[in-house]
């Protein structure tokens, strides 16, 4: 208890120090989410997470998966396919009151165009463009484990950030995340995550040589600078309720709401000093075989043609295949173009080995 209470304190503390001078959106990349399945839910899946993609959405989830070991795989592409973004997750069961796991999520745009050195001698010359990738990786190394209570589950999640633009700048980051599910006897189950919960620390890097400083005071740009960069806290609150109506057919609905402490963003519920985006999801069942889902979420307010402000919401479906030792799913997010964001087709492989009887 004491160690938590430590924790808890340490929490709001990087909280309360830091809420007033970090910057919004610090390492965004990392709340896209991994897994069709929770995609086709609109993400809301804190709750119920019992799969190696726990890892992420709740590590305290990890614990239940049902297999020894899961391999998963996840591809989409965003901004008309300019944008890839890819995650991968191996877990296992170290025991029945344990489970281990290890991911990766890269997010990058490859192929852009440097173009700092196109002049040569007052001329154009398109042979002195060179190409680079600006890439985001975060690496997770998950641990959960059951506690005394009967449906009270732990879990945490160490990870280590790096960011690179070419050979212009890197950042490298460390970051810790925990998590508690709560199941009761009537398949109610509860969570709460902490995304970042001591802060996450990043240090960027820039390196510039002395005809690229040039060009860009030449053109009334910046020279960034070295510097530190401070992702606060996010708090991830689920309830979730799986309705069994038959041998056959079930279904499972669950809420989230995600509290960001970095000041006001354009979400439902907003304030000066923190945000909430709740969202929601429902996943239909047809003998733990076929599945279908749907989700709404990212509610925001817009400006009209008329230059007028509505509110938008992103409405997601998706598709699951259960073959056994083999889990396919898919999610296509943003039906109809309701929202501002463009729409994403979500691609994700699940492999169970060594499956338990």
């Amino acid at each position: 208890m004491k160690k938590w209470l430590l924790l808890g304190l340490a929490i709001g503390a990087s909280f309360l120090g830091y809420s007033q001078s970090t910057p919004k959106y610090s390492n965004e990349f990392l709340s896209i989410g991994v897994g069709a399945r929770a995609f086709g839910m609109s993400n809301a899946f804190v709750a119920s997470a019992n799969d190696v993609t726990a890892a992420y959405w709740n590590p305290a989830g990890l614990i239940r998966q049902q297999d020894k070991i899961q391999l998963s795989f996840m591809h989409s592409e965003y901004l008309a396919g300019i944008a890839n973004y890819d995650y991968l997750g191996l877990s296992a069961k170290v025991k029945d009151k344990a489970a281990i796991a290890f991911s990766m999520i890269r997010f990058g745009v490859d192929g852009i165009p440097n173009t700092l050195e196109l002049i040569q001698n007052g001329q154009i010359n398109y042979d002195r463009v060179r190409e680079f990738s600006a890439v985001d990786y975060g690496f997770f190394l998950t641990y959960a484990q059951k506690t005394g209570i009967e449906g009270l589950n732990l879990g945490g999640s160490a990870k280590i950030i790096h960011r690179r633009a070419g050979e212009f700048t890197t950042a490298w980051g460390f970051g810790v995340d925990v998590g508690v599910q709560y199941k009761t006897e009537s398949d109610w189950q509860f969570a709460a995550m902490v995304r970042d919960a001591t802060s996450t620390f990043n240090a960027w890097s820039f390196s510039f040589t002395d005809a690229e400083k040039a060009i860009f005071e030449s053109t009334n740009n910046v020279i960034p600078e070295n510097s530190l960069e401070i992702t606060l806290p996010k708090i991830l609150l689920g309830a979730a309720k799986k309705f069994q109506f038959n041998e056959e057919y079930s279904l499972l609905a669950e809420v989230d709401l995600d509290i960001n402490t970095d000041g006001k963003r354009n979400t439902l519920i907003r304030t000066n000093f923190i945000s909430a985006d709740p969202h929601m999801g429902v996943e239909a069942s047809y003998n733990q075989i076929i599945f279908l889902r749907a989700g709404l979420g990212n509610f925001q307010q817009v400006r009209n043609i008329n230059s007028e402000e509505e509110w938008s919401f992103q409405p997601n479906i998706g598709l699951g295949l259960n073959l056994g030792k083999l889990t396919i799913d898919y999610a296509l997010s943003d039906i109809g173009d309701q929202s501002a964001a463009l729409y994403s087709h979500v691609f994700s492989i699940r492999a169970s080995i060594n499956a338990q009887n």
